[in-house]
């Protein structure tokens, strides 16, 4: 489990995503064009990726709160779902309507979750750098998801062409209610902002690590795939 290693962790997703139609061939050199992998190493990978973006968003948060957020503020913002992602993309939200959800469905929800997700992590790279006691280890983990989101995106969009032999549906809905937010000339504003989102973020990034899992275990037929 990446948790017990996060730092080695790491190391497992420095290798990118590649993939053609076949899926039986090993990646003896991960740079060649010629690379391809099976198709349960790529959701493993996935999982991984998944997994480690979550772990650091869930850093990310912890020590946003402990630089910024006074301790009486930070349940009743956690708890703010209402402005989270799912509440404007039609994504399954209870454990009975994620496990009614077709692969196909669960896939692209990954996918709208990842695209919905890349803006508003680059801007909060820029509301950070705006602060005057921002630490650069928030700063650098904020850059460090944005790379592993692309990763991620690309990873999910060749799970789809593999498993469903299609291309990647558009994300039609509108995210300008967290990627284009404006600078708020007070701070304390600006801070309660950025720490909703990442509050967001954290949730759906576990939904991202639970439906890949999901996926996982019904190609695998496993027994405990309700519990997911």
């Amino acid at each position: 489990m990446c948790s017990a290693a996060l730092h080695g962790c790491v190391f497992l997703l420095l290798w990118p995503f590649h993939g053609t139609t076949e899926s039986t061939v090993e990646c003896e050199n991960p740079d060649s064009t010629r690379c391809s992998i099976s198709l349960e190493k790529l959701l493993d990978r996935a999982i991984q990726h998944a997994e480690l973006i979550y772990l650091v968003s869930e850093d990310s948060l912890s020590l946003f709160e402990e630089m910024f957020i006074p301790f009486h503020v930070q349940t009743p913002l956690t708890q703010t779902g209402n402005v989270c992602t799912t509440s404007t993309l039609s994504i399954p939200t209870s454990r009975s309507e994620v496990q009614e959800n077709s692969d196909k469905w669960l896939l692209h929800s990954i996918l709208f979750l990842i695209k919905f997700w890349i803006d508003p992590v680059i801007n909060l790279q820029t509301s950070l750098s705006r602060y005057d006691n921002a630490p650069m280890a928030l700063i650098n983990k904020t850059k460090w998801i944005s790379s592993k989101l692309i990763n991620l995106e690309q990873g999910v969009t060749i799970l789809i062409q593999k498993m469903l032999g299609e291309g990647a549906i558009r994300l039609d809905q509108s995210n300008e209610s967290l990627a284009d937010y404006p600078v708020h000339s007070d701070m304390f504003e600006s801070v309660l902002r950025d720490y909703t989102l990442l509050a967001c973020f954290k949730k759906d990034t576990h939904k991202m690590e639970t439906f890949l899992k999901l996926l996982k275990c019904r190609r695998t037929g496993g027994l405990g795939c309700s519990f997911l």
